[in-house]
């Protein structure tokens, strides 16, 4: 199927093909024609972000709406100002054949007096951020009186957000006889209260599967030490030469530590995170945008509402606690028919979020190595050849030049000539990877399988407590966590005794283990930790997750499950 066959009329079809639209994506090709022949009523369209949803409910509100009259007939509620902004700007491209159209963006850290003046001229589209449209609501600027129909687009995110409570005061202020259209990438509980409490027998049209990745998005894993995530993030950025990506933290501190890191080591990276101002925002994001930076560092919350369809990697410096998270971060990438990569860098302990999010995108991730320095090296030699190879020469301009410089270089042979050329542009890369260690934890050649006990750096603890005091493995990975400070030790075999019992714990850790229990007592008990002798029996070590408070651990065991022994005998708990 094609625009000229989907029932669009002719301006639409024109300025559509202006801008180099052919065939209609699927979300178009099931939208379009729905909200063409079915006006008034409700619509869930579920599909990934990237897939031309504006498009989709763009063209028919387009189409619909009566230029004659210049009050509001549609509103179309995003996230962000990023996003907002980039609605408004698809709809006016969509409309540029109709005339006395006009679509006004609203949103917040702009100008209100300017939105309200633009408004007042009349506005028959409005694409607001919750906030400021509720302000304008209240300041009787906007009349929603004549609303026919309200787009709540990027719904999960919106409430993510936090914006659960304006959008359910918009919903209640707004005509009862207007139509809902809900567009979302994942359908989470929060969506599905919205849809029951303010929508009406709604249509539902969904491309792929709910709550699933994007099809053309590629998940690589790489496991190292929690020492060493930083050092990977280098190692895997310097793989690909011509990465153009972001970048996700947990928190606004280590966003702003890994950017100021990246920056200071030569690498062309920026922060994005709450605590920019609006400027500084826009400034960072403009220059993102031309590649005039390739990597951002962010926060999820920073980064709603981007919208960039030619990302080529997604990194998750660390894996989000809400999985349905990483389903956005994944998403970003991949777009328009592009591939893409998602990244995570994880340790030990975060294994079963992998597993976890392979059967929530019923994909599965690929293992791979931290990148050798040689492997790095190699890489990037190539892509400078490559470069050189590809590059475009005007001939017009250089020719004055050359006889300078054959008579400059005519003492050189050929091989000297290249040796020189290579050794001018790479050879930072060769200087910094020279001598450096490998930051793959160890694997089980035989098994396939990474090694958790002391060849991969582990240190075997003995502590005076057992069971007899109740000591029990969550316990004692919670004294862990409150004693030092840290949450994600890697941790490896818990044995419980009686009297005491032993642990193992990631090498790098171990004077910090030992001095955070120095002065510990509980019920007037000195407790006493110390380094212990390698346990000379064979056997395989577990691994544990060291948050006490996850919900994840099954009742039952299977075969991750930890096993304890009691005199050379198994013991489960």
């Amino acid at each position: 199927m094609t625009f000229n066959e989907i029932g669009i009329s002719k301006e639409l079809f024109d300025a559509v093909t202006e801008l180099g639209f052919i065939n209609p994506t699927p979300i178009q090709e099931n939208v379009i024609p729905f909200m063409m022949e079915n006006k008034g009523r409700d619509l869930i369209a579920l599909a990934q972000t990237g897939t031309g949803k504006t498009a989709a409910y763009g063209l028919p509100i387009i189409q619909n709406v009566n230029v004659n009259d210049k009050s509001t007939q549609y509103l179309i509620l995003s996230p962000t100002r990023e996003l907002c902004i980039q609605i408004a700007n698809d709809l006016i491209d969509y409309s540029k054949y109709v005339s006395q159209l006009r679509v006004v963006p609203v949103f917040g850290g702009a100008s209100v007096s300017n939105q309200i003046n633009l408004i007042k001229k009349g506005a028959q589209i409005i694409v607001a951020t919750p906030g400021r449209l509720i302000d304008l609501m209240n300041r009787n600027v906007i009349k929603l009186g004549g609303l026919k129909t309200l787009v709540l687009d990027e719904a999960d995110e919106m409430l993510d957000m936090g914006f659960r409570e304006d959008l359910e005061e918009i919903l209640t202020n707004t005509p009862k006889e207007k139509n809902t259209l809900l567009f979302s990438a994942t359908m989470p509980n929060s969506v599905m209260k919205i849809t029951k409490n303010y929508m009406n027998s709604p249509h539902e049209i969904s491309v792929g599967k709910r709550n699933a990745g994007a099809e053309n998005v590629n998940h690589m894993c790489f496991t190292v030490h929690e020492r060493d995530r930083y050092l990977a993030l280098k190692r895997i950025v310097d793989f690909y030469p011509d990465i153009y990506g972001i970048i996700f933290c947990r928190t606004r501190q280590e966003t702003k530590t890994i950017a100021a890191k990246l920056i200071t080591e030569g690498y062309n990276a920026e922060a994005l995170h709450g605590d920019l101002s609006q400027e500084q925002r826009d400034t960072v994001m403009g220059k993102f945008r031309i590649k005039h930076i390739s990597l951002l560092v962010a926060t999820d919350v920073a980064a709603r509402g981007l919208d960039i369809t030619n990302l080529t990697h997604i990194i998750n410096y660390n894996l989000p606690d809400d999985l349905e998270i990483y389903i956005h971060r994944s998403g970003r990438t991949g777009r328009a028919g592009k591939n893409g990569t998602s990244i995570a860098i994880i340790n030990l302990r975060e294994k079963f979020k992998i597993r976890d999010l392979e059967r929530m995108i019923k994909k599965s991730f690929s293992h791979h190595p931290v990148p050798s320095g040689k492997e790095i090296c190699e890489k990037q030699l190539f892509h400078l050849i490559e470069k050189m190879e590809k590059v475009e020469v005007d001939n017009n301009d250089i020719d004055q030049f050359l006889p300078s410089i054959y008579k400059k270089l005519e003492w050189m042979e050929r091989e000297d000539i290249i040796r020189r050329f290579v050794s001018l542009e790479f050879l930072r890369f060769l200087d910094y990877y020279k001598d450096t260690v490998d930051l793959n934890m160890p694997v089980d050649s035989k098994k396939g399988k990474r090694n958790s006990s002391a060849d991969s750096g582990y240190v075997r603890f003995f502590i005076n407590l057992g069971r007899r005091d109740d000591l029990k493995p969550t316990t004692l990975i919670g004294m862990i966590n409150d004693n030092t400070g840290v949450r994600d030790i890697s941790l490896g075999e818990i044995e419980i005794l009686k009297n005491f019992s032993f642990f193992e714990a990631d090498g790098y850790y171990r004077d910090l283990i030992l001095k955070s229990f120095e002065n510990l007592t509980i019920n007037k008990r000195k407790i006493n930790i110390e380094v212990a002798e390698k346990k000379k029996s064979g056997g395989e070590s577990r691994n544990f997750r060291s948050k006490s408070n996850d919900k994840r651990r099954s009742k039952r065991p299977d075969k991750d499950s930890a096993r304890f022994s009691k005199r050379g005998k198994k013991r489960r708990f």
